[in-house]
């Protein structure tokens, strides 16, 4: 039973939401005490972010009851959360890109001058305050297009500092920050409870919540499994009751059969978006039946890689072969008639339409050949419908039922039915750029074996992450990549974790290793 002389933050008792086809919350109770770090965690889907977003205001329960710090409160939006000191870091940001990092924040509370304009050295300044007193080092005049996705966060968590909130939600924070970002973010949370914040974590990385994490709710199928005390309860049962069953961690494969070469790329160069030269006359190849990983920190090159790779951008110079045919000028379309698959880094840009349905996102590759076209002409969404359903069934894809848009699933969800789709293409080479960005373990787990299993099928595989683990986990060679060149490449277990890093950081193999 829980201790009645607790201080309670946030008390939401028997908690239902309900949306068309979905029952995302059902009967959820949950005690958050003053000033603790209370971890959220559960599969995709599992209704994590609806519960949060009641608590902000952004959702009315259909039943259900809140107090804040023990008295019964009605949030009817989220101005009435702020005003409640309540405030949410939302993992898709909301901030306007042409604006400055001080504008976006005091935006809809701004300071006035006595004429009633804007006072924007007084906003500037504040800001600047702020930013001091919690160590987030952003510059108040630079516009949000300019900075980096780890500084944009910060600027979502100085708006809610700004607003003065003491309960502060984080929803999936980590899901597009870097290794080295995700640490700052963990000494920021930490700081923030220090202050005397109470922090709500939605996560499904296990890791950062034995980091930070005082206690950890678990939500299953919208429901509440159990509350139970971090420092007590270890990652592996965090896992089991999560997902209902144990997780491996480690995924089981055999020796790689290797065939012929599927990819060859030929000193490789590709200019970013500002005319700078981000691959340099980079040489690789990926053969039938292995998996090659790109390991690196993040803005060294893999963005512009793969985009040369999947005909998203032009390189500059060298050659991409694939299947013994130049294709370096030939269109995505063509890459994908060849037998060329691919999941990429930005699911929302790239990967699906937000407004189509699960069927029709599934087709969005196909969507002109049988059996999704009738009489050569028409679409036949009947027929996407199904294939949809049947995928959804198979890759556990959930939050689409009904015709539902796939907007409005979860992030690890939409990334499901991603890869559900480029994988049942059928073709020989898959490129995969972070592909278990924003999954829970269970999902992770779930990708990772079929990705072996593509392998293992003879398929050439090219995996980008940014998750040692998952490179030294799956790959059978691992090249690292630094300012856009190659300086290493190693068969799997010639080299540890601290070599990797190593290598990131631009340290070149020696002679010796060169003929590994």
């Amino acid at each position: 039973m829980e201790d009645t002389k607790v201080e309670w933050a946030v008390e939401m008792l028997g908690i239902s939401k309900r949306f068309p086809h979905v029952l995302a919350n059902d009967n959820v109770t949950l005690r958050v005490r003053k000033n603790e770090v209370h971890a959220l965690l559960g599969e995709n889907g599992a209704g994590k972010s609806t519960l949060m977003s009641v608590l902000f205001g952004s959702y009315t329960p259909n039943s259900g009851e809140i107090r804040i710090n023990q008295k019964k409160v009605s949030l009817k939006n989220p101005n009435d959360a702020t005003a409640l000191g309540i405030g949410m870091v939302h993992q898709h940001f909301k901030l306007v890109e042409n604006y400055t990092v001080a504008e976006n924040i005091v935006l809809g509370a701004e300071p006035k001058t006595k004429f009633g304009l804007l006072d924007l050295k007084a906003a500037k300044k504040e800001v600047q305050a702020l930013s001091d007193l919690y160590g987030l080092k952003v510059n108040p005049d630079e516009k949000i297009q300019d900075i980096t996705v780890g500084m944009q966060q910060r600027v979502e968590i100085l708006k809610v500092l700004y607003r003065k909130a003491d309960i502060i939600i984080f929803d999936e924070p980590t899901a597009v920050l870097t290794p080295q970002e995700i640490d700052e973010l963990m000494d920021i949370i930490r700081l923030l409870q220090k202050e005397g914040k109470t922090i709500l974590l939605i996560t499904h990385k296990l890791n950062e919540i034995k980091a930070v994490a005082q206690r950890c709710s678990i939500l299953r199928r919208g429901q509440m499994i159990d509350t139970v005390d971090v420092s007590s309860t270890s990652e592996e049962k965090l896992a089991e009751l999560m997902v209902g069953r144990a997780v491996n961690f480690q995924i089981e494969k055999a020796p790689p059969k290797i065939g012929g070469v599927v990819l060859q790329v030929q000193n490789l160069s590709v200019k970013n978006s500002r005319g700078i030269t981000a691959v340099d006359n980079l040489s690789m190849e990926v053969r039938a039946g292995e998996i090659l990983g790109i390991a690196g920190v993040d803005g060294n090159g893999q963005s512009e890689l793969v985009a040369a790779l999947t005909g998203l951008t032009k390189p500059c110079g060298g050659k991409i072969i694939f299947n013994s045919k130049d294709v370096t000028n030939l269109s995505i379309r063509e890459r994908i008639e060849m037998g060329m698959a691919h999941v990429s880094e930005d699911r929302k840009r790239y990967g699906l339409v937000a407004e189509f349905t699960v069927g029709e996102n599934a087709a969005l590759k196909n969507y002109y050949k049988e059996p999704f076209v009738k009489n050569g002409i028409f679409l036949d969404k009947a027929a996407m419908k199904k294939n949809g359903e049947a995928l959804s069934k198979d890759f556990d894809i959930r939050g689409g039922e009904g015709g539902s848009p796939a907007g409005a699933m979860s992030g690890g969800n939409q990334q499901k039915l991603i890869i559900a789709r480029e994988l049942s293409m059928g073709a020989s080479l898959l490129i995969f750029a972070q592909p278990t960005r924003g999954l829970d373990v269970g999902a992770i787990e779930f990708i990772r074996k079929k990705i072996v299993s593509e392998r293992d099928s003879g398929k050439a595989v090219l995996l980008v992450s940014f998750e040692l683990d998952e490179i030294m986990n799956l790959c059978d060679r691992i090249a690292t990549i630094s300012k856009g060149q190659i300086v290493g490449t190693y068969k799997a277990g010639e080299v540890d974790e601290r070599q990797i890093g190593l290598m990131m950081a631009g340290t070149k193999k020696t002679a010796t290793e060169e003929k590994a």
